[in-house]
């Protein structure tokens, strides 16, 4: 299929679009689902992966690259929904550990697939060089759209991630 300039840029903005529904979809089904926001499941799903079930605010941003002060904000509505606690650390009393309770323990369990699982087993099956070129393409899109400096998480999810 031979296209041309016109074509191609409508067919990357239809591309744009769809993966732009996809991830507003998924944060409706989720929100419908658990009534949380991508980037709360994901910090409940760092905490339930940790070997003692706790993390720390830390740890949790430097894993979602995101300010410890977007972390907080992220916690404190985690744990006004009781999903989480705050419990301080016995090794370090100045230490506050992120912990699930068995609310949040629930979620985790009964969120629907996460859209970046099904992306992340995709993009893993694909070939070395595969990877390195949609990573680029991705960031050099990213660069196109005046995004490059957004802050952003490995969270594929619609909105402003502060209010989550």
């Amino acid at each position: 299929m031979n296209m041309t300039g016109p074509d191609r840029i409508d067919a990357s903005l239809i591309a744009l679009r769809r993966i732009l529904r996809a991830t507003e979809i998924y944060a409706r089904k989720l929100a419908q689902s658990v009534g949380l926001t991508s980037s709360q499941l994901r910090v409940l799903q760092i905490v339930a992966g940790k070997p003692d079930g706790s993390a720390t605010p830390k740890e949790l941003a430097v894993q979602m690259r995101l300010s410890q002060g977007t972390i907080t904000t992220l916690v404190d509505k985690l744990v006004a929904r009781g999903q989480v606690e705050r419990v301080r650390s016995d090794a370090d009393r100045r230490q506050t550990n992120v912990v699930l309770t068995d609310a949040g323990r629930a979620t985790v369990d009964n969120a629907p697939d996460a859209l970046q699982q099904r992306y992340v087993a995709s993009f893993d099956a694909l070939e070395d060089w595969e990877q390195a070129q949609l990573v680029a393409s991705l960031e050099r899109v990213a660069a196109m759209l005046d995004a490059g400096e957004i802050d952003a998480s490995p969270v594929l999810t619609m909105g402003d991630i502060h209010s989550g």
